[in-house]
């Protein structure tokens, strides 16, 4: 058995609707417990770390991470400590929390082609709830924004 950590096979701890978020970031972006074990890692953090050596369970990976630039902040609920998550630069994409969730609802719709209920469903949240995010982002059903020139 291996004593390195398998990036591919992390648990499933975030809903479908998260785990697009943390991957719509531009940065990477690793989740740990309290205990310091690696519990996520989007698509951006794995590309970072191939190539890298990581020990068991991802414990003792901040210090390296830090010397990539990583900045760490706690994950808290009032004065329940949830862990740590731990951001890598990148250098480009969306920068705001709106631009991600957009970029992460469009990535998912074009996975889906548009159809909006499977969409809502791989998404965990309702139809209605996607069709107002299209509409706060000025996306068409067919993938056109309001702003788009029509030929």
């Amino acid at each position: 058995m291996s004593d390195t950590l398998q990036l591919e096979s992390l648990p499933g701890v975030f809903s479908p609707l998260a785990k697009a978020l943390l991957d719509g970031f531009s940065e990477g972006v690793l989740v740990f417990d309290t205990e310091g074990r690696l519990l996520y890692a989007n698509a951006q953090a794995k590309d970072a770390l191939r190539g890298m050596e990581l020990p068991e369970g991802g414990r003792d990976l901040l210090p390296r991470l830090a010397a990539l630039g990583g900045r760490l902040r706690p994950l808290r609920i009032g004065a329940l400590e949830l862990g740590e998550a731990m951001f890598i630069p990148a250098v480009e994409g969306p920068t705001t929390l709106a631009d991600r969730e957009k970029q992460a609802i469009v990535k998912t719709l074009d996975m889906h082609n548009w159809r909006l209920a499977e969409t809502a469903r791989y998404l965990g949240i309702s139809r209605t709830t996607l069709w107002r995010r299209l509409k706060a982002y000025g996306l068409h059903r067919d993938g056109r924004s309001k702003w788009a020139h029509t030929s």
